[in-house]
This record gives structure tokens, sequence and C-alpha cells, in this order.
């Protein structure tokens, strides 16, 4: 057969139609107009949220999957347009005296429907804040009772009384603006730009909705991100922060590849030993444990030099102290973590922190430790706040529409700025080791915490390691919520340690 023949064979299989597809941002409205997240819709078409968020950011699918996601952006345009011409029909009667009566200032029509209050079905009005139909017909509520003859002047039955919900309630089913603050104003939430979302919209746009290419282009200007997100997030800020300060000789590098001599106080430490039988051990995994540490006490300015064993907790910075002896090592981890030499040593603000407070009169676990002398400048625990909150919903909203994507970038974005804070060539614009220090260590404190009250509601704790790892025994979900999310542990492994004693010292038995 000819190459011609061959082509005039082929022509007529081959079709040039292919289904068409709305534009980008009419997918992901018609998907939000139904209430269906991303992976709602990933799961119907077998595919990931990812893919999906990349179909709504331009990319287009292909084959099977195409003829099955334009099936259902057809039906949602379908359901919307019904339901919005349900709407208009309903707003158009005017042979009830009392519906026309309540179309006035106290309702307002619905971009989407919303519960009936009365029967919880599919609503396109609210009356007075709450969600309802105007036409009692429509609603399948059940009917009130008789009312007696006597009555003057009856309550029509989808009037919802005023004192039924609190304030605070009302304004929020009446769709009100949520305010964020700048400087000493606050301004609407939906006019603070999206600088997370708008970035990864963007990545995913340039490579044609190729999830993993726009992951790695994502991660990898992770830390000028970051940094522009803080800058934005210090607009309108109180405080001045100080970005490359002169730092005492503590703080730098005694050789080239070395390290300083501030001590993070990491733990990594083991029970030396369980009780006899047999124990299953859950290794929980702390979510986000350095973007909690973003909380924490950090000097402002310039560190100062003082001496003496006092603490003022309005600085914060780094102490050399003796720290005390611990008598617990077999059921709790030492607050300093693992240190082998005696003696004083240089720790940061949230170890010496943590220890006067388990060496205070509630705890009362150790003798307060002895301080010689400190670095320290004035403090504020709130100086990153904003900007650990963007990624903290950031991070949320991730999770909640299955978006991998953010969820890399974010994480990305906080543990690289928190890591790129010393001595680094990719991080120009800051220049705080002593923050990173103690950024560190506030994410070792709140382990031993989470050790602590493990141990305090009864568990054993066999285990701490790093920043986020957690080993324990006992019902620990009535202890910790299971999640992802940032106040939340999961579930990174489960074994069993020993032998259980009823089966110790059965004989073995014979063979037959």
């Amino acid at each position: 057969m000819s190459d011609f023949q061959s082509i005039d064979a082929l022509l007529p299989s081959a079709s040039s139609d292919r289904t068409p597809l709305p534009p980008a941002q009419e997918r992901r409205r018609l998907r939000e107009g139904l209430n269906l997240s991303r992976a709602q819709l990933a799961q119907a078409l077998k595919v990931s949220p990812s893919t999906v968020g990349g179909w709504e950011a331009g990319r287009d699918p292909s084959g099977e999957v195409r003829e099955a996601y334009a099936y259902f952006l057809d039906g949602a345009r379908t359901k919307l347009d019904a339901a919005t011409a349900a709407a208009a029909a309903s707003e158009a009667t005017d042979d009830k005296p009392a519906e026309a009566e309540q179309t006035a200032d106290d309702t307002d029509a619905l971009a989407f429907a919303q519960p009936c209050v009365l029967c919880g079905q599919p609503a396109r009005h609210q009356v007075e804040g709450f969600p309802q139909h105007l036409n009692p017909a429509e609603c399948t509520a059940a009917a009130p009772a008789p009312v007696p003859a006597q009555a003057e002047k009856p309550a029509p039955p989808h009037t919802a009384p005023r004192q039924s919900a609190p304030a605070g309630k009302q304004g929020r089913a009446a769709g009100g603006v949520k305010v964020v603050p700048v400087g000493r104003r606050v301004q609407a939430a939906s006019d603070t730009p999206d600088l997370i979302g708008s970035a990864v919209t963007a990545a995913l746009a340039e490579h044609a909705g190729d999830v993993e290419a726009a992951t790695a282009a994502l991660i990898k200007r992770a830390i000028p991100d970051a940094m522009a997100l803080l800058d934005h997030s210090r607009k309108g800020g109180r405080y001045d922060v100080v970005a490359h300060p002169w730092l005492p000789d503590i703080l730098r590098k005694q050789t080239s590849r070395g390290a300083d001599q501030v001590w993070e106080a990491r733990p990594k430490w083991s029970r030396p030993e369980l009780p006899p039988g047999e124990h299953e051990i859950t290794a929980l995994d702390i979510n986000g444990a350095y973007l909690s540490a973003l909380k924490t006490h950090l000097p402002l300015g310039q560190l100062e030099h003082t001496t003496g064993n006092h603490h003022d907790r309005r600085r914060a910075g780094l102490h050399l102290i003796t720290p005390p002896a611990w008598d617990h090592e077999t059921v709790l981890p030492n607050p300093v973590g693992n240190r082998d030499e005696p003696g004083p040593l240089w720790v940061t603000e949230p170890t010496l922190r943590l220890l006067l407070r388990v060496s205070g009169p509630k705890y009362g676990l150790c003798d307060p430790p002895e301080i010689h002398e400190s670095w320290t400048s004035g403090a504020t625990e709130g100086l990153l706040e904003k900007f650990r909150i963007a990624l903290k919903d950031a991070r949320d909203r991730a999770i909640a529409d299955g978006d991998e994507v953010t969820l890399e970038y974010v994480k990305a974005m906080y543990s690289k700025f928190v890591s790129t804070l010393g001595e680094s060539n990719y991080n120009r614009e800051l220049y705080r080791t002593d923050w990173m220090h103690l950024i560190r260590s506030q994410a070792f404190a709140n382990l031993w915490w989470k050790a602590h009250r493990a141990y305090d509601e009864g568990l054993m704790v066999v285990r701490a390691m790093g920043t986020d790892e957690l080993h324990v025994t006992g019902d620990w979900r009535a202890v910790f919520p299971e999640g992802r999310g940032v106040t939340e542990v999961k579930v990174k492994d489960t074994y069993t340690v020993g032998t259980d004693p009823s089966t110790a010292n059965r004989p073995p038995e014979s063979a037959s």
C-alpha cells in the first residue's frame, strides 16, 4: 500500500472534532456553583485533585476523560441555569401579597442555593439573613400547627424569628464581610492579594497544567516568594526588623564547615526500659512543626550583652546557662536534649523558658537553670504571626481541596525560610542566625510539651525524635486529635515490642 493509500485509509477513521470545553475560569465557576470540591470531582473522574486544578488553570484533558469532564461541565451548566430560571420565575410571581411584602428590604437573592432553615431544601433567597423559600408552596417543612381563630396577625410560616440565632451567627449567615488587620485599620479580606494562590495558578498555567513541573518550579522559588510574603505581612507592622544586625561571636561558625556555639536542644530520646509484656507502639507524626514554631519570642533588633542570673520576659535571645540535673530520664526526655558534656552551654530563649516553666511550682520537675550571661533584645511573640497565619490558611485550604501543588509549595516556603536564615547563599534578604536557632528550638520545645502531655494523660512515652516524631503506647486518640491540620497528628508507624506473658512460657507444640 502506498503512502497516499495509507493516508486515504486513515482519514475516514480520524476526526477533527473534539468535545469543546468552556474557558478555565468558567470550569471552576461551574464546579463551585454546585458546592463541589476538587477532591469530589476528581474521585468521580478517577483522577487526582491536582489534575482537576490543572484543568481549571487552563490545561485541557484528552481522550475519554475529556468526554467525561465535558459531560460534567455541561450538566453543571444545565443544573445551574435551571436553578437561576426557577429563581427568576419565583421573583416574578406576584399573586401572593405576603411574598410581595417580604421581597422588600429584608430579602436578598443568593448567588448559590443554600439549605432552607425550615425544610433544608435548596433555597435561592434569604430573609433577615436566613436562607429560606419565599413561596410557602416550595417549602417542604412540616405544616405549622393550626392558628387559633382569635389570633389577629399570624406569622407567615417562612419568617424566622430574629432572636433564634446570636448576632454573630446572623452576620455569618448573611454573608458578612471578613476583614483582616492592616496597620491600625482593617480592610476586607477579599481586597488582600492572595500571593500563594496567584503563584500556584501562574505556575500551572506556565507549565500547561503539568503538576510535577509546576510543583518543581514553585519549590525552586520558595525562598524569594516566602520573603515577598513576609514583606507583605509586615506592612503597617508596629516593629522594625533589623535584617542584617551585628552578631556576637557565639553565632559565628568556628570553622568553615563547623557549627556555632548555640545548643538547640534537639531531642533524640528513647525510653531505656519497657515494663514486662507485649506493647503496641504508635509513632505519631506532628504536623507542621516548623510552621507552628514561627510563633515564638523573637528579638527585634541588635542583640545586647548582659550578665547575671536574671531573665527579662520582655526580651529574647541567647543565654549561657548551667542546666539543672534531670531525674526523669526513664519516662521523659531531658528538656535540653541529649548532651554528654557537663557544664555551661549557650541555649535559646525557648529552651530557657521551657526549663524555667518545668522548674516552677506548677510542675517542679527540676531545679531552675543558672543564667550566667545573655545576648538579648526587646522581643515579641507576634512578629511572624501574619506570615504564619497566611501559610497556615493556605495549607488548610490545600488539604481540604486535595491540592498537593499548593501543599508542597507552602511546605517548602516555611521550611526553607527557617533553614536559610543563617549563613546561607540562598537568602540574602534576611540574615538572622539567632532567629533560625530560636525557631528550631521552639519546634523542639513544642515536641517536648506534647511528650509531657502524653505522659500526664497516662500514655507511656517511648521515644521523641527531632521536631515531629513521638512514639507512645495507649489510647493516644483520647489525647491528640487525628488529622493533617497543624494542631493534629497522624500515624507514621505502628509496631509491637515485647512478648505476650500468656504465651511466653508456653512449651512448644510437639510434632505429630
